[in-house]
This record gives structure tokens, C-alpha cells and sequence, in this order.
């Protein structure tokens, strides 16, 4: 088992580039019909963005969470943009998982590749996108006063792209193989990622949840075990220096950094075990 993954791995990597030509592909299709391009990359989140942040900044006052001292440093607005960027690029992800395959059916039934290749442009792209967006962040900490820490851009930042990506390939694999076969895989996609959005503390601090005395402790440890809540934690806490409060908890790092590599194992076993079947059902 370990010499046929590591065999498919050196598979993928000896086929790289053309994991960077689907890339590209996928961005000049995307943009080459729009008046504006890749301005849409950095316009829409930040539409999003003004809309959470009237709702639940000024309407719900949900900035009651942060720290008071946070709200010194950017603030509650770049706690939504810090975490809304890089939710946009999961949220991304889940919506063309599914459809992973199904999208490259031609190149897969003619191309002699790794199959795997397919998913994994797919979360490629979206990480290029997201890379993209980084001036609008950078923009919004240098006028909202964030103060970065040097814990956080050299440990925090890398492990919450590390373990986003990581997620992210493996629901990737996962997901395309098996919408293939159960094409009602994409419809409950779509439901899954509304609760994951406001189960992940992206609009709120976690903080309100885990400090709750309405909330029971068995709620506050499942709330906890979702690996993405620890990754937009770290996303997050890279702009606000020296605030426990929003970093991730014990519980949460490690729900993140097993999560994800469980969810890796998961994702790319049962896209092996199912690839004969997708191949002859596409």
C-alpha cells in the first residue's frame, strides 16, 4: 500500500506541469468574459465583507467578542475580512468539488495522467485566487491598524494554509469520486457548506460560543472538533498580536491538524478504491 501511493505520488509530481497548464486553463476561462477580470477576485469578498459587517458588527454587535484591545488593531471589520478571505477560497472549493471530475471527463478518458491531477488543480486554482486577494488584506491591515506578529506569519499563516489545502484536496477527492456515481453528492454539498460557514466562527469570535454560559459543554467540544474552525482561527489571529483569545484552543489545533490529514487519508483512498468505477461511468 505505501509503494503504490508513494508510486502515484511520484506519478503526480513527474506530471506537474501539467497540473500548472489546468491551472491557468481554469483562470483564463474564468476571467476572459469579464470587463473586469480579476477585479471580481477582490470585489465580491469585499461586497460580502461591508454586508456582514453592517449586520453583524452594527446590527447584532457581535464585535462584542473581540477583545477591547483587539478593537485597537483593525478592529472587528479586519477580523471579518481576515477570515472571509480565505473562507471564500473553502467555500470555493466545496462548490467545484464535486464536479472535479465530471469537468475534466474529456481529458481523463483520453489523457494518460494521474487521475488525481484533476482534483488537484481544482484546489490549486482556488489557492491561486486566494493568493490574489492578499493586496486587499494587506491594504486593509496597513488602514485598520492590524499589528502582525512574528509568531503569527511564521508559524500561524503557513500551518492554517498547510492544513486549509490539505482539507481541502482531500474533500476534493472524495467528493469528485463520489458525485460521480451519486450525483445527489452536489445538492448536499451546498447544504453542508452553509453549516460548516456558521459553524466555523467566520462572522463571529469564537470566543461568544466557547464563553457562553448558555451553551452546554458537549456543544462547546463538537463546535471545537470542526477542523476548519482552528484553521480560520489561525488566518486570523496572523493580523492581531498577542490575543489568546483569538487563537485557536488546545482542542481546536489539534481537531485542525487531525482533521486534515484524516480527511487526506479518507479523500484518497476512496478516490483509489472508486476510479475504476468513475472511469467506466464517465
Amino acid at each position: 500500500m505505501e509503494v503504490a501511493v508513494a508510486s502515484r505520488a511520484l506519478a503526480v509530481w513527474e506530471h506537474r506541469k501539467v497540473v500548472g497548464l489546468l491551472v491557468r486553463r481554469d483562470l483564463k476561462v474564468k476571467y476572459q468574459q469579464s470587463v473586469l477580470g480579476y477585479a471580481w477576485t477582490m470585489l465580491e469578498p469585499l461586497a460580502l465583507t461591508m454586508v456582514y459587517f453592517f449586520v453583524f458588527g452594527v446590527i447584532l454587535n457581535a464585535n462584542r467578542g473581540l477583545p477591547e484591545e483587539a478593537m485597537a488593531q483593525g478592529g472587528f471589520l479586519l477580523f471579518l475580512v481576515a477570515g472571509i478571505l480565505p473562507w471564500n477560497t473553502f467555500g470555493a472549493i466545496m462548490s467545484e468539488a464535486p464536479r472535479a471530475m465530471i469537468t475534466h471527463s474529456k481529458l481523463i478518458t483520453t489523457m494518460k495522467v494521474p487521475r488525481e491531477i484533476f482534483p488537484l488543480a481544482t484546489v490549486g486554482t482556488k489557492f491561486v485566487e486566494y493568493l490574489l486577494t492578499w493586496p486587499v488584506l494587506i491594504v486593509f491591515v496597513i488602514v485598520l491598524g492590524g499589528r502582525p506578529s512574528w509568531e503569527g506569519v511564521l508559524v500561524w499563516l503557513p500551518l492554517a494554509i498547510v492544513l486549509q489545502f490539505t482539507f481541502g484536496l482531500g474533500l476534493t477527492l472524495f467528493l469528485s469520486a463520489v458525485n460521480v456515481l451519486l450525483r445527489d453528492v452536489e445538492r448536499l454539498v451546498r447544504i453542508v457548506t452553509r453549516l460548516l460557514f456558521y459553524g466555523s466562527a467566520i462572522l463571529f469570535p469564537a470566543a461568544m460560543v466557547l464563553d457562553s454560559a448558555e451553551v452546554p459543554a458537549w456543544a462547546k467540544t463538537a463546535f471545537q472538533l470542526n477542523p476548519l474552525l482552528g484553521i480560520f482561527e489561525m488566518h486570523r489571529s496572523v493580523w492581531f498580536a498577542n490575543f489568546e483569545e483569538l487563537t485557536p484552543t488546545t482542542v481546536a489545533l489539534a481537531a485542525s491538524v487531525i482533521g486534515s490529514i484524516l480527511m487526506l487519508v479518507i479523500g484518497y483512498w476512496t478516490f483509489r478504491r472508486l476510479e475504476m468505477s468513475v472511469l467506466k461511468e464517465l
